[in-house]
Parts: C-alpha cells; structure tokens; sequence
C-alpha cells in the first residue's frame, strides 16, 4: 500500500478538512482528493463523509484509521533502525529552527551523547511547519521551537522563557536614534501585534526581514537595529558586535519542545533531563544579557 495515500488519509482524519490537510502536506486540495479516493478505492469502503463543513470519518474510516497509524508507526521504526550506524545501539532525531542550534541544540546534543554514548543522533534545521511535518512523519523524535504546532500523538513542553530584545550594531544605541536605521524582523503574528502597539512610531528603513536569525550578519554590516532572541544575541553582545537599545520595549518570546509520545521510555527521559539541564543554564545567560533592559 503506497504510504503517500496513508499519510493522506491521516492528515484527513486530524484536520477534518481536505484543504487544511493540503496545506499541510504543501500540495493541491485536488491532489488530496485524489488520493483519498484512490486510498478508497483500494479499500473497497467510502473513508469520509464530504460536506461543506468539512471532512469527518465514516465508520469504516474510524475502523481504518487505526491500522494507518500503526502502518506508518511500523514504517517509521524500520527506517529508524536500519539507518543506526555500526557501534551505535540507539537513534534520536532531534529538529530545531535555526537560532535555537546555537547555545540550546548543540548544547543538547553534548549532553545526550555524554549521557548515552551509544546514542546515534541526528540534527535538523528547518521551519516550524516543515519540522511539525518531520516529527508527524516519525523523520524526528523532538523539535525545538518558538512556534509549536499540536497534532495527536505530539507532547508539548515549554523549555525557556526566552525574549525578543532589540539591539543594533553601534555603541549606547537609544530609541531616539532609530529613525531610517530600523529594520523590522518578522518573529511571528503575536510580535506583529506587539510592535504595532510599542513600535509604530519607529521609521523603519522600508525592509522587512523574515528569515529570523539569519539576518543577523546584515544588520550588523549595513548598521542596522532589529529585535533578536535575547539567548541568540548573547554572544554577538559578549564580542561586542551588538549592544542593547536600553530603553526598547522587549517582548517574551518563549521556546518549546514537541516530542512523539512514542519514544522509547528511557530514551524520553534521558533526553527531557538533559533537555531541562541545559535550558536551566540557557536561561541563567538570558538573565545577565536582558538585565539591563
């Protein structure tokens, strides 16, 4: 059975709804639709009842949807345990966006790997959408996330209470100098409403940058300010390559894990204690750089 139309059907049966599931899978409602009838027609039974509110399982589709997750669940496991490398017992996968790896996710995979040796690990970067889709799909076992997104079968945690602080490249930076020098970083539909309410009077240099971190290098090069996560532009602050706007309103900005609630027990809990250790740590150094705001 072609595990494209299982997958399908799944994100069918959790959304209720063929165009949500297309967003999701990142192809067309149509392309949906098709699967989902020829999934059907392999079955030989009608899966969903169609109606404009949405999709909902019909009773051989509840009866189905059972033997779906363990038919992936099965899959996934077999990959996993194919793909350990010689020497290694184990494997964990772990996904994070790109300004958590430093300081958090390397920090994580040091402490893992000295607390199971034989631990084969796998990092990966990406957006929260593509990470929710890696872990949906068993390719990973935990995300790190400022943007987490529930599906079943997920556990959520938060890990730190991390803050949007806004810094810029030269020296005592005030609120006052920011007037055609400001470049807005897009952090997400909660920062948008923040800045709306504190930032607004700002004159921004017309650019909008939503590629999160990794704007960090532009703004320094072309004497820009813009808000970073307080955690992520420690260092650039300690090498004195940024300095905090003292006076700039900041905005809590928490970071999250999302695990499969079906790793191994042990597993689990080797990985959320050394998780917790190393976020404890993370935010004694957020403390010391937003002190100051």
């Amino acid at each position: 059975m072609d595990l494209t139309l299982i997958r399908t059907f799944m994100e069918v049966a959790q959304t209720g709804s063929f165009l949500a599931a297309a967003d999701r899978l990142f192809v067309t409602q149509s392309a949906v639709s098709l699967r989902v009838q020829r999934l059907e027609q392999q079955i030989g039974k009608q899966l969903f009842e169609r109606s404009k509110a949405g999709a909902s399982l019909t009773p051989a589709g509840a009866q189905f949807e059972p033997y779906a997750l363990s038919i992936l669940r099965t899959w996934n496991d077999a990959r996993q345990q194919v793909a350990i490398p010689e020497g290694f017992s184990e494997s964990f996968a772990i996904g994070a966006q790109a300004s958590l790896w430093p300081r958090l996710g390397y920090r994580w995979l040091d402490a893992l790997r000295a607390e199971m040796p034989d631990l084969s690990l796998r990092a990966e970067l990406g957006m929260p959408d593509r990470l929710t889709r890696s872990l949906s799909d068993g390719l990973l076992q935990a995300v790190l996330t400022y943007e987490p997104n529930m599906r079943p079968g997920f556990v959520m945690e938060s890990v730190i209470e991390d803050e949007l602080v806004l810094v810029a490249p030269w020296d005592n930076p005030t609120m006052d100098q920011l007037d055609g020098h400001y470049a807005y970083v897009d952090w997400g539909e909660n920062f948008m409403r923040f800045h709306q309410d504190e930032m607004s009077h700002v004159i921004t240099n017309g650019m909008t940058f939503a590629i999160g971190v990794l704007a960090t290098g532009y703004l320094i090069r072309r004497g820009l300010a813009g808000y970073l996560p307080g955690r992520f532009a420690a260092r650039y602050i300690e090498e004195g390559r940024l300095n905090l706007v003292a006076d700039a309103p900041h905005f809590t900005y928490p970071v999250w894990v999302v695990w499969r609630e079906d790793i191994d027990p042990h597993l689990a809990s080797v990985a959320k204690k050394t998780l917790s250790e190393t976020a404890e740590t993370i935010s004694e150094e957020i403390a010391v750089v937003t002190d100051g705001i």
